[in-house]
This record gives structure tokens, sequence and C-alpha cells, in this order.
């Protein structure tokens, strides 16, 4: 038996759709088997509440008057990335604030802004004749934005390596505090509920995939950053709309001895198209395996102290060294179900439908090392060659030319011209040396004339 997503759309808008959540479907598969399950529900809901640092949000401060290019940004004294447009910025969930001690950084930005908190928005320019306005400094609200779009490279991990310490000293790190002699170990990820344990072949999950994201809805837009599902470690990219988000299900966190991160709210329904997603999604803890890196070894590749299941993790120890050792988690696993609860009943009440992806995401990928070499002392620039005297002929790039015609219009000699598909091209022996083409280029393939014309 199969079905489709339209069809489970119906069942949705009439209120017939079958729904369970993640930690409810491997009882049933046991009980039923997988045919009879997958004919008896529609959808699988998921949930995963963890620190999720690759995030952030897109932000749109509107036109000041007069109007200004941002070429530096703080909200609240954290600063954002503003080299996109005049008046857009990326806020980075980890930046930490320049206030000396304070543990804020663009996570809390972020929160306040969902709590409807005034924010300080500080902005630096170098002006210009089209914005000629130098500093700007006043309070915004998230009301107030224009567009305010939560945009994370990398989420929802597949699973995660759970964290030992064998050194000698307490050591502050990204997976919490880790004690000395393998003193705890921690652990992140929702197991069972983790939306991508429940399509582990990235069946259902693709480009296109409406979610539930930080209360409200968004998207999956492709695989994430270090995206490697051959190896267990798949991840999503996602993004949605912050204005239609709660600050129930995004919360800022401060790691002591680490930083901030965002801990951000992702539930995924699965279609249960077949048996076979039905199998998937009947996912156990006792099934899902990592294993313990020790963060004692300064190294990217850390030595493995053991290996466990989520269900030892999640029973709060685990054996290593022949004793057992407290095991505690950093995600919310209380959160990840009521995630994949509050997506239930949206989908039951008809108020949340699914969607086909429009592609799907790779079930290859690598998370290799850094690939870097030291840089060449004589490595050219594009834009390294010198510019033509006062006088002398244009010397025109065709490979650096991006026939955008910026030139065409400039120039009284009629050296630059464009065919019928808009293409640009250069007369250069045209070129009087008059000197007004110079500079006019964005992309650096005109060289010459006189600079101060």
């Amino acid at each position: 038996m199969s079905k489709t997503v339209e069809e489970i759309n119906r069942k949705i808008l009439n209120r017939t759709v079958r729904v369970v959540t993640a930690d409810q479907m491997p009882a049933l598969v046991e009980e039923l088997g997988a045919e009879q399950a997958a004919a008896g529900v529609d959808v699988v809901t998921t949930g995963t509440f963890g620190a999720m640092c690759s995030s952030g949000a897109f932000l749109n401060f509107g036109h000041s008057d007069p109007p200004i290019k941002m070429t530096r940004v703080w909200l609240n004294d954290v600063e954002a990335y503003a080299g996109i447009a005049a008046v857009d910025a990326y806020l980075g969930a980890t930046q930490g604030c320049e206030t000396p001690g304070a543990d804020y950084g663009g996570a809390h930005v972020i929160e306040d802004l969902l709590r409807g908190r005034p924010v300080v928005l500080r902005a630096v320019s170098y002006g210009s004749d089209c914005y000629p306005r130098k500093e700007l400094l006043g309070e915004v609200t998230l009301a107030g934005l224009n567009q305010a779009l939560l945009c994370n490279p990398r989420n929802a991990y597949q699973r995660y390596h759970a964290a030992a310490n064998s050194g000698a000293r307490t050591l502050h790190t990204y997976m919490g505090k880790l004690l000395p002699g393998v003193g705890n170990v921690t652990f992140s990820g929702a197991g069972e509920l983790s939306p991508l344990m429940n399509d582990p072949g990235l069946e259902t999950i693709g480009i296109g995939t409406r979610i539930f994201l930080g209360g409200g809805v968004g998207y999956v837009t492709g695989s994430g950053t270090q995206h490697d599902p051959q190896k267990g470690f798949a991840t999503l990219m996602v993004q949605g709309d912050l204005q239609g988000m709660s600050p129930e299900f995004l919360r800022a966190a401060a790691f002591p001895g680490y930083g901030t991160s965002l801990y951000v709210g992702i539930g995924v329904p699965i279609p249960v198209l077949h048996a076979g997603i039905a199998r998937a999604a009947a996912v156990r803890d006792r099934d899902i395996e990592t294993g313990i890196i020790d963060f004692a070894v300064p190294a990217r590749q850390r030595p493995l102290l053991g290996r466990c299941s989520y269900e030892q993790l999640k029973s709060g120890t685990v054996r290593l060294r022949d004793r057992d050792v407290p095991a505690s988690p950093l995600s919310s696993l209380h959160m990840a179900r009521r995630i994949a609860r509050t997506l239930k009943e949206r989908i039951e009440q008809g108020s949340f439908q699914l969607s086909i992806p429009a592609a799907k995401l790779p079930v290859q990928g690598a998370a290799g090392p850094l690939a870097i070499q030291p840089p060449r002392p004589d490595a050219p620039s594009r834009r390294s060659g010198s510019r033509v005297a006062a006088g002398e002929r244009v010397a025109w790039e065709r490979a650096l030319c991006l026939s955008c015609g910026q030139c065409l219009g400039i120039c009284p000699a009629g050296v630059f011209r464009r065919d019928n598909d808009w293409q640009v091209t250069a007369a250069e022996q045209h070129c009087t040396g008059c000197g007004l083409c110079d500079r006019v280029c964005p992309a650096g393939a005109i060289h010459g004339g006189d600079h101060g014309r």
C-alpha cells in the first residue's frame, strides 16, 4: 500500500488525518508490523530542541533620512555582518557582545527582538553621494523591521558525538562543562525523536519541506554545512520568518568559557507514504549509537573513549573505564517531545499541511579538515594592474567584463558598444584618453584615463 502527500493533505483539511509522534511509532510498528502501521498512520512528527550554533538572522532595517549605507552595524553592542547591502545585515547567534564581561551575544539579541524588547542599533558608514549619512544611533524593535528572516546554515544534526574529558583539568566546551578524569559525559540530540533519524535515507525531507521552526513555520532550504549522511551526520539548512516565531521555542544560551548559542526548536513531519518509511520511523534510542570523544586531546580528530547508544545516554549513566559515569544532555528532551506533540496537534487541527520537496537532499557529503596552504607572496590580485596615465588609451580586460553596460553611455568616443545580445565590446583604438570611463566599471575591467575627471 502507498499514499501521496496530496492524499495526506486532503485528510488534514477534512480532519481525518492520523498522526503519531516519533516516540510512539516504534511500539506501533512492533505491534502491527510495518505494512499495517503504514496503512494506519499518515504522519510521524519529530522534534529537537538543542543549542545550534550555526544560526542567525537576516535583518532589513529600512532606510533612514538622510540615508546611510551601513558598513558596520551593532545591535546591543553585538556586531552584525553588514557586507550585504545598504540596510541589510546578518546577525550570527554566536557573535559576542563587545561590552567587556557580558555573557551576551547575537542569540540574545534575537531573543530580545522576539520578546518585543527594543534593541539599540548603531551603524557607521564612509558616506557617499547616494548615502551621505555617516552615523546612526537609535532603538529598533522586531515589529519595526521590514524583514527578519531566521536563516540557519546548519541545524538538526542527525546525531552528535558525546563528550568526555580524560585530562587533569576541567574543560569548558560547546558540549558544556567536562569534568577531569572522565568525571561526566555530555550529549546532544533527541535520539529517536530526531527528524533525520526518522528519515535516514532523506526520502521525504528535501528542499522545500515545510517544518515547525522556532514555534512558527519554516522550510528546509538545503543540506546544512558539514552534511555527512553516509556517516550518520546529516544536517539541514533552514529558514523562516522570525516575526512569526516564539521565544518559547527559540532561546538564547551562554556556555561559560565557550560563548553564546541559540536553542532552536525544529519539528519535521514525516509523511508515511509506504511501509519502508514506517519501518525507518520506528527507530529506537537503543538502535542509535554514537561515539564518546575525548576533549582532552586538542586535535580535530579526537580519539574515542568508547561507544554507547542513546538509550544508555538517556538513562543517566554510561559505562566507561569499567565504571558508571554520569551522563547528561545539553538538548532539552522535554522540549523535543513538546515540539513533536505541538506539531501533531497543528496537523490534526488542519493548520499545518505538508509540502512536497522541490528537490532531494544529497545522500552523500563530507565534513573534512580545513584545506589551506600558506599564501604565496607573489599571489596576484585581479585589481593589481596599474592604471594608464591620463591622456593614454584605455585598457579593457574582456575576461573581467560583466557586460553590465555602465560604460556605454559615458564614453564620448564610442569605445564601448554592445551587440544584439547586450554583450559589451571595446574598440580601444578609438579611445581619446579623456578618462571619463575610469573607475566606472564595477568589475575592474576598465583601466586608464584621468582619475580626477
